[in-house]
């Protein structure tokens, strides 16, 4: 994993409000009121700020729903629920860290661990056993899929 991903991944995630707020939209679309409910102790104008900076990074998109006073409702775009989708894995290792206490799987009691997995050969993999970083602009068609050269390849942002 780069410094470089790593670096770019906070510059466009990294403060609290912006995790929290992709957290409150995995459940679905929140008006602005809906969502400074869910997210006790923000300012408007705070609230304001990070979903102007979400939208120009394509991780939500508002949609007036009156004119009159103008008044929007939020939702998660594609590339919104991708990031929201490492949110649970980040919740594990907090709750971990600081609590000692590990997610469990549901069925069976196991610990959960989070791991890159490919869909196309149904194979975990690490830094150590394959971990292939394709960019989107390299990918071919930018659509997101992995370049043909590069079957089976684990794509990360």
């Amino acid at each position: 994993m780069s410094d470089d991903a790593l670096r770019l991944a906070a510059e466009v995630a990294g403060d609290r409000w912006t995790l929290l707020a992709l957290g409150a939209l995995r459940a679905g679309p929140l008006r602005f009121g809906e969502l400074q409910e869910r997210l006790a102790g923000i300012a408007p104008n705070v609230l304001v700020s990070r979903l102007r900076r979400m939208e120009a990074e394509g991780l939500v998109v508002g949609a007036a729903y009156s004119h009159r006073p103008r008044r929007y409702v939020y939702e998660l775009t594609e590339s919104g629920h991708d990031l929201a989708s490492a949110l649970p894995g980040l919740a594990g290792w907090a709750l971990r860290h600081r609590h000692g206490v590990a997610r469990h799987h549901a069925v069976c009691g196991t610990p959960l661990e989070l791991r890159a997995w490919c869909p196309t050969c149904g194979t975990t993999a690490d830094d150590a056993t394959g971990l292939e970083v394709v960019a989107l602009d390299d990918a071919g068609a930018g659509d997101g899929t992995p370049r043909d050269d590069a079957p089976g390849a684990v794509v990360w942002l």
